[in-house]
């Protein structure tokens, strides 16, 4: 599914404010009909992509036929990812603005357990004979630091490499591409420069702008496949110490691969790739059309072609080719891929928990959930879908993406997360418009992660 969040937490203040007048005044808060369950969830800015929203409605369908009397109310937040999560935030601080159920990224959801703002699920989830089915990075996703769960994650994500065949074809690449280290897909995208003009070579996503979009499916993918936190240990996070780590060789490794894009000209026009709706263009525009030959990009992408989308483009399996982003210098396992998710939390102030979780249950049975991750283009994070023929089958591309969640990572899903994550875009921005050299650039992270995180940090 679509990444996705971006945290601008000064520049959305007053949004906020706003967001707090608005949304106060419409709601008449959770708890005031103790038949209707209210259910909050992010709706695309594109008005042509209605997955959500169809999916949702047939829920409703469901749950209002097997449960007499009961109703649903859908609460659509239509925003950008930073504003969605402003937004909810804002909801969520009172009752009388706090919906029954909501949509949460892993991306964030410590940082709302922290606050207070969600509610424990483990007394419902040990009665629920489905959660055995979840695979345990999924729970583990939306565990808190208490050890309790507060959300059941509705699927997960893997990153790759994306690519022109057509343009690889003009630039005399092979169609089968699969390449071994950061340095092939450098060479390619200068290929594809000298033989190729006016197609963008490499897209990776950068800046503030992108948001979680850069750090995620752009640093990230870099960051954990340099053999830093190797051994099972993350290049963020330790979780031995407990303290965040400042900027290494992997991490100005990293910083030098975008660097070299951007300095090269393999990338988009910075003025682009600083545009917080690039990622739409991308999706929309750049790859159906052939004007890009490389995305380093997620496993959501063909929800925005399929049938009704706005962007129908039946040929894209056809058209596209999908290579794993290689690990730094071919070291084992190879690839590297990073892996996030949404799921569906029961707010602390919500009226009608019960009725709320009850919901869940009907949209995680396996049938809607099987339903829910072909039509979102997600990955299964319930055992008995991914092991289904009918889902692996159902879309081009599935088998290839479930396939990296063995050699996935994710995110240090701490409440510091979203701060550390803006110094990450800061640092990457840096390098990009050529402001900062990768040496400083680092030493500014390091600067940002020691106020993001009081100081916690530690060096490797």
């Amino acid at each position: 599914m679509p990444v996705r969040p971006t945290v601008r937490f000064t520049a959305l203040f007053s949004l906020t404010a706003l967001a707090a007048t608005s949304l106060a005044a419409c709601s008449s808060g959770s708890g005031s009909d103790p038949d209707t369950v209210k259910v909050s969830f992010k709706q695309s800015t594109d008005n042509s992509i209605k997955v959500m929203d169809t999916y949702l409605g047939d829920i409703k369908k469901q749950f209002e036929k097997a449960n007499p009397g009961k109703k649903v109310e859908l609460v659509p937040i239509k925003a950008p990812d930073s504003e969605y999560y402003t937004k909810l935030q804002q909801m969520l601080r009172s009752p009388k603005t706090a919906p029954d159920l909501v949509y949460e990224d892993t991306f964030l959801i410590n940082s709302d357990i922290t606050s207070g703002y969600l509610k424990p699920l483990d007394d419902y989830l040990a009665d629920w004979k489905d959660w055995d089915q979840f695979i345990d990075t999924a729970k583990a996703a939306a565990k808190g630091e208490d050890g309790k769960t507060y959300g059941v994650p509705d699927g997960t994500d893997t990153r790759g490499l994306w690519f022109s065949k057509d343009v690889f074809a003009k630039a005399g690449l092979p169609a089968d591409w699969q390449p071994k280290t950061w340095d092939e897909v450098l060479d390619a995208a200068r290929t594809i420069k000298e033989k190729v003009p006016g197609v963008t070579p490499l897209n990776v996503y950068t800046g503030k702008p992108a948001g979680e979009a850069a750090t995620m499916q752009g640093f990230e993918m870099l960051l954990y496949g340099t053999g830093t936190g190797s051994g099972g240990s993350d290049p963020l996070y330790d979780k031995g110490s407990k303290k965040w780590i400042t900027a290494g060789q992997g991490f100005e490794d990293s910083l030098s691969f975008v660097e070299t894009v951007y300095k090269e000209k393999l990338g988009p026009e910075v003025s682009d790739a600083l545009d917080p709706n690039f990622g739409t263009k991308v999706r929309g525009e750049l790859l159906p059309q052939g004007k890009l030959g490389i995305a380093l990009d997620g496993s959501w992408l063909p929800q925005d072609w399929l049938e009704g989308s706005g962007h129908e483009w039946p040929e894209w399996s056809k058209e596209l080719g999908l290579a794993a982003m290689p690990t730094q210098n071919g070291q084992a396992p190879g690839r590297v891929s990073m892996s996030g998710g949404w799921t569906w939390a029961i707010p602390a102030k919500a009226g009608n928990p019960d009725l709320a979780f009850e919901f869940v249950k009907t949209m995680q049975t396996k049938a809607n959930a099987q339903k829910w991750y072909v039509a979102n283009s997600g990955i299964s994070v319930r055992e008995d879908v991914a092991d289904d023929p009918a889902y692996v089958d159902a879309q081009p591309g599935i088998k290839f993406f479930t396939d990296l969640v063995a050699d996935t990572h994710y995110r240090p899903a701490y409440p510091a997360y979203p701060k550390v994550s803006v110094a990450i875009q800061e640092a990457m921005e840096g390098v990009t418009t050529g402001d900062k050299s990768v040496e400083e650039a680092a030493r500014g992270y390091d600067e940002a992660l020691k106020e993001a995180t009081d100081n916690q940090v530690v060096s490797k």
